[in-house]
């Protein structure tokens, strides 16, 4: 004869009672979240009790309404709305396939199945519908001409206020631009006639011009949602300036030239000699940068040669900048280079002619190469 201790009696009894619970009922996830445009399935599983067995299952929707229906193992029998459909499912489980998730997915479900021999049982799963803001990516603008910073926000339906900001530093950020339901955008005065913001709660185009140095910048594009409070992505804006090199050059000893390629650009240029291979240069160029104060930088570039060179061939200054796709090709014509005569200077097919002096140089343009061959002449 054994003697069954009080604890194990207990136990014994905990377990018969949840057992007995556990028959019959319904088991689902209390709520889910499912991304919006996104396919998404729902489920539930039931536990039935001894001698039960499911004759139909079906779904509600939100609004109570059926979603669908079917009995277990005959594919005929499934109908129901035509965004959703039967997913695969063990056993008494069911699950069902929401095609694309929209905001009119989101609440309450209810999944049902009919027993034999009579009753039924029944779960509640509640969606929650989401969403990210994808934003178009950072862009690059020259100088003086026009840029637009896009992001979206595929739940419009619960966005209160969209704002862009201007990240300043770390620790400060600036507005630039909002937009709120059932009003028109507002643009803050710094940026008020330069700016525009498009009047939409998913998506969103902020569009600066003629943009500047000064917008280079990372800007914050949010969407203020209820309930789901404030959802926002970064771009960020870098401004290139071209540039539009000059050349000029000044006797400083007999038979010696010093000539001068210079570039003013954002970011820095980067400027090359290309003497066609020959090596009657007086050393190597010598390149200064210098900032300016509109966030640009000037690049000089020196280079000492003997006059005689330029009897012979072309010296060309080729400028480099990440906004161009080819350099920048600057050619000193070798027909005239003593004091007083004119140098030709051709830049992207245009004709200058070039006066130097002991310091400086005035260029002006000629429509007719042929009249200014007339005029050295």
């Amino acid at each position: 004869m054994s003697v069954v201790s009080l604890p194990s009696c207990l136990q014994i009894c905990v377990s018969l009672v949840m057992v007995s619970r556990l028959q019959g009922r319904v088991s689902a996830p209390m709520r889910v979240e499912a991304p919006v445009e996104q396919p998404f399935i729902l489920s539930c599983t039931l536990v039935k009790a001894r001698g039960e067995s499911v004759h139909q299952i079906r779904w509600l929707d939100v609004q109570n309404k059926t979603l669908i229906t079917y009995q277990p193992g005959e594919k005929d029998s499934v109908s129901g709305q035509q965004h959703v459909e039967l997913a695969p499912s063990p056993r008494d489980a069911s699950a069902i396939n929401i095609k694309r998730v929209s905001y009119r997915d989101e609440g309450c479900y209810t999944c049902i199945f009919d027993l034999y021999p009579k009753g039924s049982r029944e779960g509640q799963t509640c969606l929650t519908v989401t969403a990210s803001v994808i934003s178009e990516g950072n862009k690059t603008a020259v100088g003086g001409k026009q840029a637009s910073l896009a992001c979206r926000y595929g739940l419009p339906e619960k966005v209160k206020q969209v704002l862009w900001k201007k990240i300043v530093n770390k620790a400060e950020s600036r507005e630039v631009a909002s937009f709120a339901k059932q009003s028109d955008p507002v643009i803050e005065e710094e940026f008020v006639d330069r700016a525009s913001l498009s009047p939409s709660l998913s998506d969103t185009q902020l569009t600066l011009w003629p943009v500047r140095a000064e917008d280079e910048a990372c800007y914050t594009c949010e969407f203020h949602t209820y309930p789901d409070g404030m959802k926002s992505a970064i771009s960020c804006l870098t401004i290139f300036v071209l540039p539009k090199p000059q050349v000029s050059y000044k006797t400083t000893s007999p038979g010696v030239i010093e000539a001068n390629c210079t570039a003013v650009a954002r970011p820095q240029a980067e400027i090359v000699w290309n003497v066609e291979g020959n090596n009657r240069t007086i050393g190597p160029p010598v390149t200064t940068s210098v900032q300016q104060s509109d966030g640009t930088t000037l690049v000089i570039s020196t280079l000492t040669i003997q006059a005689g060179l330029l009897k012979d061939v072309s010296v060309k200054c080729l400028v480099h900048h990440k906004g161009l796709e080819t350099a920048i090709a600057v050619s000193m014509n070798t027909k005239t280079l003593h004091a007083g005569q004119l140098l030709y200077v051709r830049i992207l097919g245009s004709s200058f002619s070039v006066f130097p002096g002991p310091r400086s140089m005035f260029i002006s343009t000629f429509s007719n190469r042929k009249q200014t061959d007339a005029q050295e002449n």
